[in-house]
């Protein structure tokens, strides 16, 4: 059971509660007045009785977010990014020497407001996320009673709509590249590949008689050559493998062999190539050189590709299936408004409802294209 003890130090009167924690570790606080340690004494037997006890920690948010960051199954690209967003955004701004009790609700929207300053909207947001999962596995570890990032406002943000490049300048943009580089462009686009998969892919993966591609593999950046499991379980995946990349892969491997472990795209010395290599170093040369959107890279390569299946009519879960999404409605919120003639449909749509109305049910008003009726302005 907690208890009160008065002491006295340096002339001063004080009044120590005192009580054993759920492992059995003394621990005590002291106040000026009886009646506060009498009630934080009786808080603390409350809590426990309930389960809702929350033994004092020291720990700062820095700390703990370290600790919750190595405790995490995150795949080397997303351990790198997380541990460079807890460096920069949590240990080296006033939130990261905080303790994790300590810290109120208006101090997180005061670090969300500050980091704004220096963050693009997306990233703001994945900070806001990380912190949240953050405070969300303290509570779970009962370091704090309730989580303080709460009710957090971010500014503004519309997302840009995709402008998909055309075939026309997917094909100048293949012209553009280096000869050995080329059928890059054509694969990518042709099969909406991500990056990492597109320089992870081997001989061994291409059906050329089934004419489908198995995609299991990934490069993540500064993997340097060792291959990973892709994104997601859905990364996995088969996509048929169209005519025109075929023929560039056929061209492409008859001029460069690909490696002894079947990668199909290598450097010069038949080295795998790098994400920043091909996606930046020559993608960017060649945008710049067929006067491309500044901007564009070989994302965009990927929008294409969704795009062409859209404008083909193909179905939305077919299309996530292809890019490798776990989710359908990625892509209705991505390229939703690429869809075709959604106008007429709408249309249609709406017409088709209101054909089932009696004609007794409309009121006896003329017709837009009527030629009968009078011209006469109203009296």
């Amino acid at each position: 059971m907690a208890s009160v003890e008065k002491c006295g130090r340096d002339g001063r009167t004080t009044y120590q509660a005192r009580w054993r924690d759920e492992q059995g570790k003394q621990r005590k606080k002291s106040f000026t007045k009886k009646a506060d340690a009498d009630r934080h004494a009786a808080t603390v037997e409350a809590d426990k009785a309930r389960g809702t006890y929350i033994e004092p920690s020291k720990v700062t948010v820095a700390e703990y977010a370290r600790t919750w960051a190595e405790a995490r199954p995150h795949r080397p690209t997303t351990a790198r990014r997380t541990e460079m967003m807890i460096r920069l955004h949590i240990e080296e701004t006033r939130l990261g020497p905080r303790k994790l009790a300590d810290v109120r609700p208006s101090e997180v929207q005061a670090w969300a407001t500050d980091r704004s300053r220096v963050l693009a909207p997306t990233t703001l947001r994945q900070a806001v996320g990380l912190l949240r999962s953050v405070y969300g596995a303290a509570v779970l570890d009962r370091l704090v009673a309730s989580s303080p990032v709460v009710r957090i406002r971010l500014p503004r943000h519309e997302r840009e709509r995709i402008v998909p490049l055309s075939v026309d300048q997917v094909a100048a943009l293949a012209e553009a590249m280096p000869e050995r580089y080329r059928a890059m462009v054509l694969t990518q686009a042709g099969l909406g590949l991500r990056i990492g998969e597109l320089l992870a892919l081997r001989v061994q993966d291409v059906d050329f008689l089934r004419r489908t591609v198995r995609i299991e593999w990934q490069f993540t950046q500064g993997s340097k050559g060792r291959r990973s499991e892709p994104k997601t379980p859905r990364s996995r995946r088969t996509i048929p493998l169209p005519r025109v990349v075929a023929d560039a892969l056929a061209a492409h491997l008859a001029a460069h062999p690909a490696a002894e472990d079947g990668t199909i795209f290598t450097t010069q010395q038949r080295a795998p190539l790098g994400h920043v290599y091909y996606g930046h170093n020559l993608m960017s040369r060649a945008v710049t050189g067929v006067g491309l959107p500044p901007g564009t890279r070989s994302h965009d390569l990927r929008h294409h590709y969704a795009s062409v299946l859209l404008a083909a009519g193909e179905s939305v879960v077919a299309i996530a299936e292809r890019l490798g999404h776990e989710d359908a409605s990625l892509v209705l919120s991505t390229y939703g408004h690429l869809m075709p003639d959604s106008d007429d449909r709408t249309r249609t749509a709406i017409d088709a409802a209101w054909a089932t109305v009696g004609e007794s049910c409309a009121p006896d008003v003329p017709r837009a294209d009527d030629r009968s009726v009078s011209r006469q302005a109203p009296r």
